[in-house]
């Protein structure tokens, strides 16, 4: 017997509460082929959805249980979730479907007290739901902004203290909205008005980015990857962020790029893309499995002047020191700038996880800069709006290392009101100011 959409964002949620899976993973894993897109949208939506306000539902659940939240199952907690999130911020679903399928669930994966306690605690709710308050904003704003939004105490701590209550309650708005899908296009194939012009004709409503060259936002992306051009290889999937990456290094024909943490390849495929696909790019990783990824990307996209290698960034490779003309890090990071893709990074990440990040990246950054000639680039970037993972640590790179300086590079840049620190040599994304996932990008040259 097949299970309900329901069930199936149980089971993830479980996968991801539970287990510690990653969403997207277990929902590619979850989501069976014969399903159709309709009924997939409705199960990444209760997933994501929850996901999104867990601390909010949580909070929700404590008014209302008279259970201690710690005694409550894990099963029960999830089952107990999902049906908040539909009551409370699905208005579509009527609240009798809400409660009932959530009893269902229960009776399936709990005891009878088990679907009695789920059964009272939704229909208290749902009568109620309008008087459910939150903390008090003026008294403890930390503790409203992180139960209204649904973010760790410890992340809104961090925020006000480096940007101010308003920009934090933004900024945790709009980690909680969805993002639209952003596609870089393969100009080595097809232009950006043409590839515009074909995703029309299939239906799909798209237009060019603001920021990066080379990108284009589609509306209702379904299925995107089944389609002619992107089997193709006229587009590859990455957000505007990412985009700026290759823009900003804006490497020559010719040359020679090392890529220490490359996977899946977007930035390294991009690279290749703006060299015209002529020099040589050596894309590296530590994983096979990513080694594979990488290759398959340039091979979709017909690109054929990356050499996909597994190396540790964390190793310096003596074979390759003072010959790239440019060097790119894009080191791992604490991925706070992607929260509106992966929520789970909200519970996955702990604060003192950033500081041990830290000194990775400051590891990465330093071996890297070995393999540049004189007059060589390095760009160095992140996914996350952390200043300590960002212009902090190039700041401790610099002061380290006289043979580097920043870079400007405002000709780069459309729009340069918005990215005032371009003539300085580094960008700052955010996602409640640039609508793009928060991301930081630095340009040094060897001196």
């Amino acid at each position: 017997m097949s299970r309900s959409n329901r069930e199936t964002a149980f089971k993830i949620l479980m996968e991801v509460n539970e287990k510690g899976a990653y969403s997207n993973i277990s929902i590619n894993r979850n989501i069976a082929k014969e399903v159709n897109e309709l009924d997939a949208a409705f199960i990444r939506e209760l997933v994501y959805g929850t996901l999104e306000n867990m601390i909010y539902i949580d909070w929700i659940i404590k008014q209302f249980s008279k259970v201690r939240f710690k005694k409550i199952s894990p099963v029960i907690k999830q089952i107990l979730r999902l049906g908040i999130y539909q009551i409370i911020f699905m208005n579509k679903i009527p609240e009798s479907a809400a409660v009932n399928e959530s009893v269902k669930l229960a009776k399936k994966y709990s005891h009878k007290g088990g679907y009695g306690f789920v059964n009272g605690i939704l229909r208290s709710i749902s009568r109620d739901k309008n008087n459910i308050t939150v903390p008090n904003k003026e008294k403890n704003p930390n503790e409203y902004l992180s139960v209204k939004y649904s973010h760790p105490m410890w992340m809104i701590d961090r925020w006000i203290k480096e940007f101010g209550i308003g920009f934090t309650e933004e900024l945790c708005k709009v980690n909680n909205e969805k993002p639209k899908m952003n596609v870089r296009v393969n100009t080595l194939k097809i232009s950006r008005d043409k590839l515009i012009e074909r995703l029309k004709k299939n239906g799909l409503t798209s237009y060019k980015t603001d920021i990066a060259d080379d990108g284009i936002i589609v509306e209702n992306p379904s299925r995107i990857t089944e389609t002619e051009e992107f089997q193709k290889g006229f587009f590859q999937i990455q957000d505007e962020s990412s985009m700026l990456v290759a823009q900003i290094m804006n490497p020559k024909q010719g040359s020679l790029i090392i890529d220490v943490a490359s996977a899946p390849g977007g930035k390294a495929t991009h690279l290749a893309q703006k060299m015209n696909n002529k020099g040589r790019i050596i894309a590296r990783d530590i994983y096979n499995h990513k080694i594979k990824l990488i290759r398959s990307n340039a091979k979709r996209l017909d690109i054929d002047i990356i050499e996909a290698e597994k190396y540790d960034a964390l190793k310096v490779d003596n074979s390759l020191v003072g010959r790239a003309d440019y060097c790119l890090t894009d080191v791992p990071c604490s991925g706070l700038g992607l929260i509106r893709r992966k929520p789970d990074i909200k519970w996955n990440k702990q604060n003192d996880d950033i500081e041990e990040i830290c000194k990775l990246q400051y590891n990465i950054i330093e071996n890297a800069s070995n393999y540049l000639k004189k007059g060589g680039i390095l760009v160095y970037s992140t996914c996350t709006i952390e200043k300590d993972e960002n212009i902090n640590l190039i700041t401790k790179f610099l002061e380290n290392h006289e043979d580097f300086e920043l870079m400007g590079f405002n000709d780069l840049i459309k729009d340069k009101s918005k990215f005032t620190t371009a003539s300085e040599g580094y960008l700052e994304l955010y996602p409640n100011v640039h609508n793009t996932d928060g991301f930081f990008i630095a340009k040094l040259v060897k001196l």
